[in-house]
């Protein structure tokens, strides 16, 4: 393998595996193809099931009423959805956050184990077939919830039942489901989960960490060790014993590292001549999974001004600040859905062509259809968004 790779050949390579030319099929191909969708309360995970299968709402909500795909604490404790066959990763994997959260309350308000142990037992009995939010289930367990004072609300902790609901949760005895089926949507009740994925254990540790990295590098390879990190969160030390058993190759003198059984294909790959868009959000795959904003921007592009900030480039975020235009990998513009107006503001940082237009149409028409809006995250709003919309129109 060559010494250098070129920048332009990892884009267009990394746009291939995450399937962004819309090769796909269902949702749960599209993650265990692609990886795991990121989802806090916006739009990333329907944007990315359109851009890479050009699957509807209906299909992806039927989806996830089906548990054929969920969302799930998991990686670093964060929330993605998975495919099934994942569910039992996943909450190994994220099993650690909710401990931490626990031991913290314990060190810092006085929580014990034991008001914890008698809280998840109030809480599994107060549950069955139909979803409680938090407010039902805090009516239902009565005194076994506990408020936990100034102290608590200082440290983001205002009661004990987030700590029984997340510890359910990674041990697989509950699932959280949107009220609405929607994944682009925040509220939530809890149901008892039956089967339950980990209902014949688990699996340890150190092969949790293996599977997830032979996961990671399958959607994300040429990746480093670093990258690798960033997405499971683990130590340095850690990481290298989750990887060591998969024999990753070095991609020359790059510092990124591929699975054996990519190789010739990334040796053979050529670069597609013509261009290949996609919109997608900024915590997509293609950017989120490596974490690394300066792969995705082309030199001449990074001091573009960040819409919505007054002094801030494009070089100087670590996230995308709004949803993105990927041409074969490289970052080709930005666009934010404008509610009032029904449309997308975009800016396209190049030529803009007919295959362009028309991607552009083709999302439009899809969140017109769809879902109505398009939301970075749950705190994002049409008011909070008008900033960067102005921005965009302004600067074409």
């Amino acid at each position: 393998m060559a010494a250098e790779v070129p920048l332009e050949k990892l884009r267009a390579w990394w746009f291939r595996r995450q399937a962004l030319d819309g090769s796909l099929t269902g949702p749960a191909e599209v993650l265990t193809r692609t990886g795991w969708a990121r989802s806090v309360g916006g739009s990333n995970p329907h944007l990315g099931f359109f851009a890479r299968a050009g699957l509807d709402r209906e299909t992806v909500d039927r989806a996830v009423a089906d548990q054929e795909v969920h969302e799930l604490p998991s990686a670093r404790g964060c929330t993605y959805v998975l495919p099934k066959a994942d569910f039992a990763l996943g909450l190994a994997v994220g099993s650690g956050a909710p401990e931490g959260e626990l031991a913290a309350a314990v060190k810092h308000l006085g929580v014990t184990t034991g008001e914890i142990d008698r809280l998840n037992d109030a809480v599994l009995a107060s549950l069955g077939a139909a979803p409680l939010d938090v407010a039902a289930l805090k009516t239902a367990v009565g005194d076994a919830v506990r408020h936990l004072g100034d102290e608590g609300r200082k440290r983001g902790q205002t009661t004990t039942l987030p700590l029984a609901l997340g510890l359910l949760q990674a041990r697989g005895q509950i699932r959280r489901v949107p009220v609405h089926g929607r994944l682009d949507e925040q509220r939530f009740g809890y149901v008892l989960w039956s089967p339950s994925p980990l209902a014949h254990g688990g699996p340890d540790p150190d092969t949790a960490r293996t599977e997830l990295a032979k996961r990671y590098f399958d959607w994300a390879a040429p990746a480093s060790l670093k990258h690798f990190r960033w997405f499971s969160g683990l130590t340095a030390a850690a990481a290298k014993k989750a990887v060591k058993p998969l024999g990753l190759l070095a991609v020359g003198e790059t510092g990124l590292l591929l699975p054996p059984d990519l190789a010739d294909a990334f040796e053979d790959f050529t670069v597609p001549r013509e261009p290949a868009y996609a919109l997608v959000a900024g915590i997509d795959g293609i950017h989120l999974l490596h974490r690394e904003l300066s792969r995705l921007l082309d030199p001449s592009d990074a001091g573009r001004p960040s819409p919505g900030s007054k002094s801030r480039t494009l070089a100087d975020e670590p996230d995308p600040p709004c949803p993105v235009i990927v041409d074969r990998g490289r970052i080709a513009g930005l666009w934010e859905y404008d509610p009032e107006a029904g449309e997308i503001a975009w800016l396209a940082f190049g030529r803009v062509d007919a295959a362009l237009k028309e991607a552009v149409s083709r999302a439009e028409t899809f969140v017109q259809e769809q879902l109505g809006d398009v939301r970075m995250s749950s705190l994002d709003s049409p008011r909070s968004r008008a900033p960067r919309i102005d921005d965009l129109r302004s600067a074409r």
